[in-house]
């Protein structure tokens, strides 16, 4: 799982206006009549790496269906995340000592261990509204906005979605577009691009540079960055048993893509960190993205198999199977199995370290999420309808990450050393809807 924030389409129509929220809850009151009733979906989600990052989150969306067949939306999500984080720093035989994100505090790493700083804590709010709206016979409209918020990063963005069936309904063409505006404020200041950590030397530290900045020189300030995304896809009914989905996407960021918190060694030749520099990444990225889905209704249930290839100017390519098969028990259960395949090449800046005789690049990262890297996931859920109509779901997954070597030397004192050391996670989720 990749912990990162996300302003794609996809995710973001589930918002609208809060003025449509308003205007909603005002209709409800006088004419209720004419509605019908509120659908709940709730879902609480747990995510564990092993040593790592853990993730807690819930769900509420509320729907509504009006009687003109509009359909209205929001959705509260609230996250909390802690635990260790990888830094980007490698491995080395000896003890290491990190600046906290604040500069006024430092954390030691064990000997052969891999860097990963252990104050990663976060809580999210999520607040998300849509409204679609048919109009014409054959066509719709959805319009809707989201916003976020963390401790040191805020999220706003608008989207919409037009589609329109032909062919009796049996083609759906969609078109899609969205705009995020991402504000990113590190804690401690804004780090400068391959600028060298400061670390703190000992209690003495705050007294020793009262009255000078936090960033000592390395960091200021807060940045940000806008993504908009784009979406064309086709939906068409292949028989009575089959639904076929091929999308396009297009999106394009601009602004600070870079990871504030992550930081790159500097090497000699016998592989001993001389230095650790913080992070560069290019300012824009433009990435494609290709879909295809199948489901599949059998007597006993539903086969739903994707793939997905996505592309960007940072030369990352990757490729994702997704695959799920739905058996239904009796009338009112089914399980279903879960298997996903990820693979990913690296970033053409990704350096899993820089060496000391040679000139800094413009741009480096060491974090695995952008270098070359296998994942899977493997699971089980299970779902009952009761006798009141409400439908309750249970879900158990084993995810697993494998970052890989893509092609480094490991010189010296890492050659006895793990650089690429795998996540483990286990994701447990409850859904009730009513």
């Amino acid at each position: 799982m990749q912990l990162s924030h996300k302003g794609s389409i996809a995710a973001a129509l589930a918002g609208a206006t809060c003025a449509l929220l308003g205007q909603s809850q005002a209709h409800a009151e006088t004419d209720s009549s004419v509605l019908k009733d509120w659908k709940f979906d709730t879902a609480i989600l747990y995510y564990g790496e092993t040593d790592r990052v853990s993730l807690a989150e819930g769900v509420v969306s509320a729907t509504k269906t009006n009687s003109d067949d509009s359909i209205f939306n929001v959705k509260l999500v609230l996250d909390t995340l802690t635990g260790a984080s990888a830094n980007g720093a490698v491995a080395q035989p000896t003890v290491q000592t990190f600046s906290r994100p604040s500069g006024k505090d430092s954390y030691q790493v064990a000997a052969g261990d891999t860097p990963l700083d252990d104050t990663f804590h976060d809580t999210r709010v999520q607040v998300a509204a849509s409204w679609m709206q048919p109009f014409a016979d054959t066509w719709r409209g959805t319009a809707g906005f989201n916003v976020s918020r963390e401790y040191d990063y805020m999220s706003l963005g608008v989207n919409g979605l037009l589609e329109k069936d032909l062919f009796q309904r049996n083609t759906t063409l969609s078109a899609g577009l969205s705009y995020q505006f991402d504000s990113i404020d590190p804690v401690g200041g804004k780090p400068t691009p391959l600028s060298s950590m400061m670390v703190p030397a000992d209690d003495d530290y705050d007294d020793e540079f009262e009255g000078e900045d936090d960033d000592h020189g390395a960091k200021n300030g807060s940045d940000d960055k806008t993504t908009l995304d784009m979406l064309f896809g086709v939906t068409q009914v292949i028989n009575r048993r089959m639904l076929m989905q091929f999308n396009y996407g297009l999106s394009i960021v601009d602004g600070y893509t870079t990871d504030p918190y992550k930081v790159l060694s500097v090497i000699n030749t016998n592989g001993v960190t001389q230095d650790i520099v913080y992070e560069n990444r290019p300012d824009s990225r433009t990435k494609h993205s290709f879909f295809w889905q199948t489901k599949y209704a059998l007597d006993n249930g539903v086969v739903d198999v994707s793939y997905r290839y996505a592309t960007d100017d940072w030369e990352i390519d990757s490729h994702t199977i997704d695959s799920r098969l739905r058996f239904n028990l009796s009338g009112n259960s089914y399980i279903q199995p879960h298997i996903r395949y990820y693979q990913q090449s690296a970033a053409d800046f990704y350096q899993p370290y820089l060496n000391q005789s040679a000139d800094l690049p413009m741009y480096a990262s060491a974090d695995y999420r952008v270098g070359e890297m296998t994942a899977y996931t493997v699971g089980l859920k299970y779902g009952r309808t009761l006798e009141n109509g409400h439908e309750w779901a249970v879900r158990a997954e084993y995810y697993q990450q494998d970052p890989k070597n893509a092609g480094f030397e490991q010189p010296g004192v890492l050659a006895d050393l793990d650089l690429y050391p795998s996540v483990k996670a286990v994701i447990l989720q409850f859904n009730y809807h009513f």
